[in-house]
């Protein structure tokens, strides 16, 4: 299915930033021959780089529905694919037994209707590929490092021909394949089995330049100086040995905090108030309060004085 998809890496850069997700052009490629060759898009980064974006955004510019599944600990066929709704399977059994139609062929009926379609929760993945939905949506399979390594294997099937079989009634195919993206914070390494399936991109943070134009357009409120003072200061504390770096979500946040607070000119005081805003641990927040916050805006300060 190829209608709507962008016609060139140049049309799929403009169509993302028309959504303001700014796209470098090796992400733009990536995206586009993933969208053309229909095959799964497999985003590997820190958190906050805009991996799980890309897909909310892909599904708007492509005007399909957004399937999210959000891997966890313990994740199973039930949680991710499908499971038989055993509360109305029951339910049937006991009004069955009250009508005396459990034996012979009545029973044989009974036992085959309850692994029928109408007692099947759908989850995600059956969801994503199934051939009665008109349109096929966008399925983010969301930090997937974060799953069992067991689960990986099952996700092989999905991943290399769009189907996932139930034993009880065979095999369930799409007939026009989901886009699908995964995504990792690589905790852990994704087997190469799952990776082999995929077009590959590292999404790295983003250079100054990149990220000043994301935060004109998520935060256009924000002044020229401002906007450059909170990139310039985001940018200069990546640099900075931190048990987690703020990503382009707490970028555009403390932008915005600070526009709430009347701020035109950062300064000590409101940088050291503001910083859980950028920063997500204590430790983090620890290391920079005080003397090595003013440090480092010090430092942009001399390096943007004329010389």
């Amino acid at each position: 299915m190829t209608e709507g998809l962008p016609t060139s890496i140049e049309d799929t850069q403009a169509r993302l930033l028309a959504l303001d997700y700014v796209a470098d052009r090796q992400l733009s490629t990536t995206v586009f021959l993933a969208l053309r060759l229909q095959r799964p898009l497999f985003l590997e980064g820190e958190p906050g780089t805009g991996k799980t974006e890309i897909a909310k955004t892909l599904a708007a510019m492509l005007g399909r529905p957004l399937i999210r599944l959000q891997c966890h600990e313990g994740l199973d066929l039930s949680g991710a694919a499908y499971e038989w709704n055993y509360a109305r399977q029951m339910m049937e059994i006991r009004l069955a037994e009250a009508r005396g139609a459990t034996q012979g062929e009545a029973g044989a009926a009974l036992a085959k209707d309850l692994f029928s379609e109408r007692f099947l929760t759908r989850r995600a993945l059956l969801r994503a590929i199934d051939p009665a939905e008109p349109v096929p949506p966008v399925l983010l399979i969301d930090e997937l490092d974060r799953a069992d390594e067991p689960f990986e294997a099952f996700l092989l099937e999905v991943l290399s021909d769009y189907q996932i079989t139930v034993p009880e009634l065979g095999t369930v195919k799409a007939v026009n394949p989901p886009v699908v993206v995964l995504t990792s914070n690589r905790t852990r390494e994704i087997h190469d089995a799952v990776k082999r399936r995929c077009l590959y991109h590292w999404v790295d943070f983003p250079d100054a330049a990149r990220e000043l134009q994301i935060l004109q357009r998520r935060v256009p409120g924000a002044s020229a100086a401002l906007a450059a003072q909170v990139v310039a200061f985001v940018q200069k504390l990546r640099s900075v040995e931190l048990y987690k770096q703020p990503g382009i979500a707490e970028t555009i946040e403390w932008a915005r905090a600070l526009m709430e607070l009347d701020t035109v000119v950062l300064d000590p005081v409101v940088l050291n108030n503001t910083l859980g805003v950028l920063l997500k641990y204590q430790d983090d927040i620890a290391r920079m309060q005080g003397g090595e916050a003013a440090r480092l805006l010090e430092d942009l300060r001399r390096q943007a004085a004329p010389a």
